[in-house]
């Protein structure tokens, strides 16, 4: 089973990129939020890949740029009527810590969001992921008291960009970029201030 590809971006297409690991191809199947966050066709990329087998088109990977998405990716098939093409529209709308934090709240119209999820299916994945430590920051936290979790520095800077007015889709591509530029540990500020200067740009 392949877990991760470290290789070059060769292509980036409309549900797939393609990654040269040492001369040979693979054909990685991403969300539209991994794909926008990938690096440039050349420059390095590092994937951690979910291996499925598909009676039909045979072994296929799935490609996270996070270990949580993958984690979450998975979780989310265990559910009765998600697949990985509305498991992938899950994570394209909501991050792990997001999806988790939803669960907790009951937020169903969060999940609903995402393409080919109606209502009911996502009644089922808020119900069902309640209590599932999809998300490393959210798993502590599951058990404990009854509160919400602190948002992530990355959903923190998202919510400050809509406060300035920034709709949701640009402030959250600004905010990944950012986010790849400086790293998963950065801070909120740092994170807000690269942020605008990509919409600066």
């Amino acid at each position: 089973m392949i877990g991760r590809l470290r290789g070059i971006v060769a292509e980036i297409g409309e549900e797939e990129a393609l990654i040269d690991v040492g001369g040979v191809g693979y054909q990685v199947r991403c969300g539209a939020r991994t794909l926008a966050r990938l690096p440039q066709p050349g420059d390095e990329a590092l994937l951690h890949v979910e291996t499925q087998w598909a009676d039909q088109s045979g072994l296929r990977l799935y490609g996270f740029l996070a270990r949580d998405e993958r984690r979450a990716f998975v979780a989310l098939q265990q559910i009765q009527g998600v697949g990985p093409k509305a498991a992938l529209g899950v994570l394209d709308v909501l991050a792990p810590g997001e999806l988790a934090a939803a669960a907790r709240a009951g937020d169903r119209a969060a999940v609903a969001r995402a393409a080919g999820v109606g209502p009911k299916l996502a009644l089922r994945i808020v119900t069902e992921l309640k209590d599932k430590p999809i998300a490393g920051e959210a798993a502590a936290g599951v058990h404990g008291p009854s509160r919400s979790m602190p948002a992530s520095p990355a959903g923190e800077a998202v919510a400050a960009l809509m406060g300035l007015g920034v709709v949701e889709a640009a402030a959250r591509r600004v905010v990944d970029q950012a986010a790849i530029r400086l790293g998963e540990d950065a801070a909120e500020p740092a994170l807000i201030k690269a942020a605008l200067q990509e919409l600066g740009r």
